[in-house]
This record gives structure tokens, C-alpha cells and sequence, in this order.
């Protein structure tokens, strides 16, 4: 990946978050930082060494605009998130208050669901395939989602990188005709691939219960699917003053549909 970056022109800038020197000095040579590393327990949960990154660009000075690794859920409306898998907004917004006491210069994303993750599994855990024969169904799978393709990601976040709209607030990205249930993903892919599945429902209480007994990774996932597919945290409150939706901010952008984005895997 990254010699592809450097295939279409990206000058590549070896450093190390062990490294503060070095830090700092890969910082000195850049106007905005984005950070993507992974906060996902399946993968690798490293949220916090971002306060490194943080006290590089504090030491360095001319930052223009920070991005942290968040692209997920909004923290700062998770307050109310079941453990253990709250600690990925606890930390997330102890980074925000370090962002923030050292007045950098900010845009934070909230990019809902990574449609790799949730969109072609129909929403099922532990596999990033379709299910061929049954579906798992959270409650009655009415609930509204988001789902963003992840190149559309990168767009929506490069456009706001040098955006004065979007200094210092929550940048969401909500494309209005990814914005669906599990029942309306389900149903794409039937029309799709030509196969009618069979819905198995999982009450929230059955569905919560699941978790016991189980690996960190899973009680993590199964605490953000229930605040995603039972509770509707992502499409439950109005994007206030210290928010920007990047749709309306950049309608020039075509974004993927998600019964397109499905179509590479019929």
C-alpha cells in the first residue's frame, strides 16, 4: 500500500511513535496530519499512542489541521456505552481533550459503518462475507444504519482537510442513500445475488447475552452492534452547530450506493 502511495507521487516519511525526535521532525515537514491507525479490537487497539502524535504536533508548531483516528461513531454521543467496547470512546475523547487543551487545529470524522465491515456480511459478526443460507436479524431490523464506502471516506476527508467549514468540528458523513437498515441491506443483496435468505431475529436481550464467556474482540463488537442496530446511535440525533454533514458540504462528490459497492461480491 504504501509503495503505491509513492507510485502516484506521495513522498514517504520514515518515523516512529517511539521516537519523539523523529516525530517531530516528520511533522515539521507537513501542513496536516491524519491519523488512521486501526482502533478496532479485532485488528489493533492502539487509540492512545496518538498522544504521542499529539505532542509532536504541540512541539512542532505548524500544524494546520489535525485529523485523529476516529471514522466510526461519534464518541462524544456514547457517554452511555456498555463495556467493555466503550473504551474505544473513552479514549477516543480523552484524545479530543488533548486536542483540544493544546488548541491544534481539528476536523473530526464520523464516518458510521466502514461499508467492508458491515454492508456485504449483511451486518453479521465474525465474517466479512454474505451468509448463504441465514441471516442473523437484530430485533425487528427496522433500525437505521449508515454505511460508507471507504474510498468515499478518504474523499469526503481530504476535501475537508484545508476546509474552513470544517475547522474545529465533527465532520459526518451521512450519504442520504446509504442511510438504511439491516431489513433494506438484506433485501439488496437478495435482489442482487437471486437468493432469498432466512431471517432468524434475535430479541436485544438474547443478543446482549451472547457476549458472555467470550474473547475481549467479540464483547467489544457485540456492544457496538447493539448501540448501532438496536439502539440507532448514529442516525438518532441532528448534527448540531459544532458539526458539518460533508454531503451538503460536498454535493460534487458521487459516493457509492451500497447495492453497488455489494455487486463486486455476487
Amino acid at each position: 500500500m504504501l509503495l503505491s502511495f509513492k507510485a502516484q507521487g506521495a513522498r514517504l516519511v520514515e518515523a516512529s511513535l517511539e521516537d519523539h525526535a523523529g516525530l517531530v521532525a516528520a511533522v515539521a515537514q507537513a501542513d496536516v496530519v491524519v491519523s488512521a491507525m486501526s482502533g478496532a479490537h479485532i485488528r489493533s487497539h492502539n487509540l492512545s499512542l496518538q498522544h504521542k502524535l499529539v505532542e509532536a504536533i504541540k512541539e512542532a508548531g505548524n500544524i494546520k489541521r489535525f485529523i485523529p483516528s476516529e471514522f466510526g461513531m461519534d464518541p462524544s454521543k456514547m457517554g452511555h456505552a456498555l463495556e467493555p467496547g466503550r473504551v474505544t470512546f473513552d479514549e477516543k475523547m480523552d484524545l479530543r481533550r488533548a486536542i483540544e487543551d493544546a488548541n491544534i487545529p481539528h476536523t473530526y470524522v464520523s464516518a458510521n459503518c466502514f461499508a467492508a465491515y458491515f454492508c456485504p456480511n449483511l451486518c453479521q459478526m465474525r465474517t466479512l462475507l454474505p451468509p448463504k443460507e441465514k441471516v442473523h436479524v437484530y430485533g425487528d431490523g427496522n433500525v437505521k444504519a449508515i454505511f460508507c464506502d471507504e474510498d468515499d471516506v478518504a474523499t469526503y476527508t481530504i476535501k475537508s482537510v484545508d476546509d474552513p467549514r470544517a475547522l474545529n468540528k465533527t465532520l459526518y458523513i451521512r450519504p442520504p442513500e446509504n442511510i438504511l437498515t439491516q431489513n433494506d441491506v438484506i433485501s439488496k443483496w437478495e435482489k442482487l445475488s437471486g437468493n432469498v435468505l432466512e431471517k432468524i431475529h434475535i430479541p436485544a436481550d438474547e443478543f446482549l447475552a451472547s457476549m458472555k464467556g467470550t474473547d475481549l474482540a467479540n464483547q467489544a463488537g457485540v456492544g457496538h452492534y447493539y448501540h448501532i442496530f438496536y439502539e440507532g446511535c448514529l442516525t438518532n440525533f441532528e448534527i448540531g452547530d459544532d458539526g458539518a454533514d460533508a454531503t451538503l458540504l460536498y454535493p460534487e462528490v458521487q459516493y457509492t450506493r451500497m447495492d453497488e459497492y455489494m455487486k463486486r461480491y455476487v
